[in-house]
């Protein structure tokens, strides 16, 4: 009885500590680098001309490659800080991947910036990516790169690059590859404005 009450403890300090890195993840993933970079530099904010969109790809249409690329680095890091403590405490792929989805949820409906909708979380996929698989987001990063490079058009970039990761991490990263496709699907709904736009001509091009 003493070994079944010591492992149910044990059982539930895993999952408070799981619970409070999803929550950590989740608040991190609340800033908007897009927003909080833009009224720092005193720029029009991304949320009100262009897509409309609260992200990298945004900014750089609206104000130019520095606040895009600080934006990039800004919400590729934020979700770092709690999946290094996951995978420090050697927790299994599935719980890293919650703490990942966490992040993304936060970047696409975030608390701090309720009222208004939030990023497509490609950016923030990216740096989860990084810590996770790395090499199956450095593999969708030059695979979008090319993309938006060739078609000027980002949605496209990240619609590929979001349906190719699946792929690359069967290869890369097996261990991962289910949780990459939960990753995956997040980035495709969150792109369903973006394939009426594409349809009717009306996307933003980079």
């Amino acid at each position: 009885m003493l070994t079944g009450l010591i492992e149910w403890a044990a059982q539930l300090a895993s999952w408070q500590q799981l619970s409070l890195l999803m929550a950590v993840a989740y608040a991190s993933g609340s800033v908007l680098g897009a927003v909080w970079i833009c009224q720092r530099l005193g720029l029009a904010d991304p949320r009100l001309a262009g897509s409309f969109n609260p992200g990298f790809s945004n900014v750089l249409r609206l104000h130019g490659a520095l606040p895009a690329a600080l934006v990039l680095v800004f919400d590729a890091a934020k979700g770092m800080p709690a999946l290094w403590l996951g995978l420090a405490l050697s927790l299994p792929p599935w719980a890293l991947g919650l703490i990942g989805l966490a992040v993304l949820i936060g970047h696409s409906l975030p608390l701090w910036h309720r009222g208004h909708r939030g990023g497509k979380a490609v950016a923030a996929a990216f740096g989860v990516l990084l810590m996770l698989a790395p090499g199956v987001a450095l593999s969708c990063a030059a695979l979008w790169v090319g993309l938006a490079w060739r078609l000027r058009t980002a949605a496209i970039a990240s619609l590929v690059a979001g349906l190719a990761a699946p792929l690359f991490s069967l290869w890369l990263a097996p261990q991962m590859s289910g949780v990459i496709l939960v990753f995956a699907s997040l980035i495709v709904i969150r792109h369903a404005l973006n394939l009426r736009r594409l349809s009717d001509g009306s996307e933003p091009r980079l």
